[in-house]
């Protein structure tokens, strides 16, 4: 058994635009999840079928999928989105599966989620 642990496999892969200090947070962040543990949630995510209960939502919703999203293909986010009835779906402009603040996509994220929940508060600018 490896004892490498998952934020050292999978950080580039959730944050490939990232700074190598964005990575090591990541990796601290990941570091108590052995690979072997890691590996299993991926592969029952990649599994689950939820088309039939998304189109049961009856409640409003907001889809937001990175297009370049290494670890969850672009598609699925469309896919889900067009599985629940009325659904809004907004594709973000970056490569990252975490988004980082620093980028475009984050305030456009969190311009999107204001919007849909209401919210006053001013974007993010």
């Amino acid at each position: 058994m490896t004892t490498q642990r998952s934020g050292e496999v999978f950080g580039t892969l959730f944050l490939p635009e990232g700074t190598p200090e964005q990575h090591q947070w990541f990796n601290d962040l990941a570091k108590t999840m052995p690979v072997e543990s890691a590996l299993r949630v991926r592969q029952t995510t990649d599994v689950i079928d939820v088309r039939r209960e998304a189109a049961e939502v009856r409640a409003p919703a907001l889809v937001l999928h990175a297009r370049g999203d290494g670890m969850v293909p672009f598609e699925i986010g469309r896919q889900l989105a067009a599985h629940i009835p009325g659904a809004r779906f907004v594709p973000l402009e970056s490569r990252n599966h975490v988004l980082l603040e620093t980028e475009p996509a984050w305030a456009r994220f969190v311009e999107e989620v204001r919007a849909f929940l209401g919210s006053e508060t001013p974007a993010i600018s």
